[in-house]
């Protein structure tokens, strides 16, 4: 498998001939190179979608009619694009697993919030979540925007990751820390990689904190659209 960052929370998971975007937010993204859009996108086969906040789903519904992806997300959000914009969705929620070319995707808890512009402010988007995916002997979880939760220590009982990639700047998610705690206290990680990180002067920068508190992890600073061969 390869995963590439695309700066922030976005990332594009290949597992042989299936293409997973990730919270594919490409343009506006400081972190992003945006000559190299297509780059990111070519080849992708579904995008895959933790919550409705703008830098990770402002770009969902436009990719999904140009590139004929269809999108696996929380049902409420789903349900709505399906109906008001006519995309392929798979809609499910928390707890439940839909397999996609084999490959094993089930959603699980996060603590955050999921909301979009509406007329006269915010409107629900469902609901947010991360996910457990099960592929190629391996298992990667991917927190989405979360805080440091208890409920960790069931996703690990039950679904065993090895790989973590975890929300880490601060902010509006967990820091370093708080991920590194995260992961030691209720995970036993071969590999983690931070995310949601470095695009805003109110992120943290680096990656050293999650590196010094988690021994014998390998901690992997990504770089943008450089992929990570596990």
């Amino acid at each position: 498998m390869k995963i590439i960052w695309l700066g922030h929370s976005s990332f594009r998971l290949e597992f042989g001939e299936t293409v997973l975007l990730l919270d594919p937010w490409l343009d506006g993204n400081p972190s992003f190179p945006e000559d190299r859009k297509d780059e990111a996108l070519d080849g992708a086969t579904h995008i895959l979608l933790t919550h409705g906040h703008f830098d990770h789903a402002s770009e969902v519904v436009d990719l999904a009619k140009s590139r004929k992806l269809p999108v696996i997300g929380q049902f409420d959000l789903m349900g709505h694009w399906e109906d008001s914009e006519g995309l392929e969705v798979t809609g499910f929620n928390k707890g439940g697993t839909v397999d996609v070319n084999g490959i094993k995707i089930t959603m699980v808890h996060a603590t955050h919030s999921s909301t979009m512009p509406g007329p006269h402010g915010p409107v629900s988007a469902g609901s947010e979540a991360g996910y457990m995916i099960a592929a190629e002997g391996h298992v990667i979880y991917v927190s989405g925007d979360t805080d440091v939760m208890a409920d960790m220590g069931v996703f690990h009982a039950l679904h065993k990751p090895d790989i973590g990639i975890l929300c880490a700047g601060g902010h509006f998610t967990m820091d370093m820390h708080r991920a590194a705690y995260a992961a030691k206290t209720f995970f036993d990680f071969k590999t983690v990689i931070p995310c949601h990180y470095k695009t805003f002067p109110l992120l943290e920068q680096s990656a050293d904190t999650l590196k010094s508190e988690l021994p014998g992890v390998d901690v992997i600073e990504p770089e943008v659209l450089t992929a990570i061969e596990i």
